[in-house]
């Protein structure tokens, strides 16, 4: 058999174009199978979602920035009065703006680029066949690779409640799609439980629109900082979102024009429902188990190494299940394609990797929280240290003070992770991220010498909070440093 491609990657997601972009600047033979729903490309909803949510959480931040615009004597009209001036949106135009950065986005990305770096693409839709070698077949072609890489994203999970499938729902990408008609819907309830939902409630609100957010469990996410969950509810509640946690959607209804939904014991009338409540990955139609590759509801199963219970297989992205972050896919992109084109010794280790909610203020996290690091260590050797952004220059200039940020250590400085709510904290996450990567303990990050006023300020208020903590639990120090500068003071030159 003739091996045609060192890597074979079935895509449908940015993160499959990333990995093979990558794999040809690293001269390996590559092919992109590219897979067509009704005729047309199936390019992944995810990065577009994210995409328009930039955009428009952009023009609904501006908007609420021009909203204050008196209130930091600027002259606008309603400036003598010294209060907040009424800022409206024009969805339509707003979706404008956002479709055309979507569209400079694709165009960076596009099927026509990867081919001129040497990317064999193909469009069509394809399945494994076993016999009589490996193979992935496309229409009438087949693809002989030495190793195949899965990277087909995911789509929407749909929950079971009565009357959801026969009343009608939109998914976050249809969201967008709506908002650009000419009439979009003015209340909203959104079945949360992913990012992406926090942060649609928060831009639709911002722009107007009725919003009510409902999941069931205790937490707004999973495996989120407590105190950072209770931050994120309150800023949504304080934008106009309804938020309801720890509560069931037993049933939808349709009366007249209006769709009804029983959330828990209250009875909520809406125009539009947007189910965000979990992914299912895109495989379907793969004939995975043929080539015994397995998989449940909700992922691909995989090895620390990424590869599938069929060793020549390997997945990458929100295929192999997690929530849908372009950082934490292109990572294991680059893990898998290291393992499948060379020798498998690369392992993914998501304890540097930080991921965000992109709210505003931001909220974003790396590494273990309070609650897990205490699980892992021993509580007495684990410190919490946090600071606040009202203590910045920079947070007062900008009007920013809504703000925390939270290191969890041990006792020696080495850094277990992070939270940080407030502006800039994508920015400020990323340092972060890279100490823990490169095992730099806390206290050298007050060697960075951060320009002033910025908000990378908040390290060197961070370490010094940190080592008076350490320096009040430690009596014995306290006493010996009184005791020499006591000397010191008392020494005749």
């Amino acid at each position: 058999m003739t091996i045609d491609y060192d890597v074979v990657i079935i895509g449908g997601s940015l993160a499959g174009r990333y990995a093979a972009l990558t794999a040809s600047q690293l001269k390996a033979k590559v092919a992109l199978v590219e897979p067509i729903t009704n005729g047309a490309l199936t390019i992944v909803n995810a990065p577009l979602e994210f995409i328009y949510h930039h955009a428009l959480s952009h023009t609904s931040n501006l908007s609420k920035q021009l909203g204050d615009a008196a209130l930091l004597g600027l002259h606008t009209s309603c400036a003598d009065t010294l209060e907040k001036c009424q800022i409206s949106v024009d969805t339509p135009q707003a979706m404008l703006y956002a479709h055309s950065i979507v569209s400079n986005l694709q165009e960076q990305n596009s099927l026509r680029l990867l081919a001129a770096q040497g990317v064999d693409v193909i469009v069509g839709n394809g399945q494994f066949q076993s016999s009589p070698h490996l193979s992935f077949a496309v229409d009438t072609r087949l693809l002989h690779a030495r190793t195949y890489l899965l990277a087909t994203g995911s789509s929407p999970a749909i929950p079971e409640i009565e009357g959801l499938q026969r009343t009608g729902f939109l998914t976050i990408p249809q969201v967008w799609q709506s908002l650009s008609s000419s009439t979009p819907p003015k209340q909203w309830v959104i079945l949360g439980g992913v990012p992406q939902s926090i942060q649609l409630a928060q831009t639709l609100a911002r722009f107007g629109y009725d919003v009510t957010l409902v999941m069931e469990r205790p937490n707004l996410l999973p495996n989120i900082d407590s105190e950072m969950a209770q931050l994120l509810c309150s800023l949504l509640e304080a934008e106009g979102v309804r938020v309801f946690i720890k509560t069931s959607i037993t049933q939808v209804r349709k009366i007249e024009d209006k769709k009804w939904l029983q959330v828990g014991d209250k009875a909520i009338e809406t125009d539009e429902i947007v189910v965000a409540t979990a992914q299912q990955p895109n495989i379907q139609s793969l004939n995975l188990a043929a080539v015994d590759v397995k998989w449940n509801q909700r992922r691909l199963l995989v090895n620390e190494k990424l590869q599938t219970t069929n060793p020549r297989i390997w997945a990458c992205g929100d295929v192999i299940g997690g929530f849908e972050f372009a950082n934490i896919a292109n990572y294991e992109a680059k893990i898998a394609l290291q393992n499948a084109l060379f020798f498998p010794r690369f392992k993914v280790n998501y304890r540097h990797i930080p991921w965000a909610v992109f709210t505003n203020p931001m909220f974003a996290q790396v590494g273990l929280t309070e609650a897990q690091a205490k699980h892992q260590y021993s509580p007495d050797e684990v410190i919490v240290v946090q600071q606040f952004f009202k203590t910045l220059f920079a947070a007062q200039i900008q009007d920013e003070t809504t703000g925390i940020c939270k290191f969890i250590v041990l006792r020696n400085g080495e850094i277990l992770g992070a939270s940080i709510f407030g502006a800039q904290a994508t920015e400020l996450i990323n340092v972060i991220a890279l100490a823990i990567a490169q095992t730099i303990k806390l206290h050298r990050l007050a060697d960075l010498a951060p320009l002033c006023p910025s908000f990378s300020e908040i390290f060197e208020q961070i370490v010094e909070t940190w080592k008076q903590q350490k320096l009040n639990s430690n009596i014995a120090w306290q006493d010996c440093l009184e005791s020499f500068f006591q000397f010191r003071r008392n020494w005749n030159f």
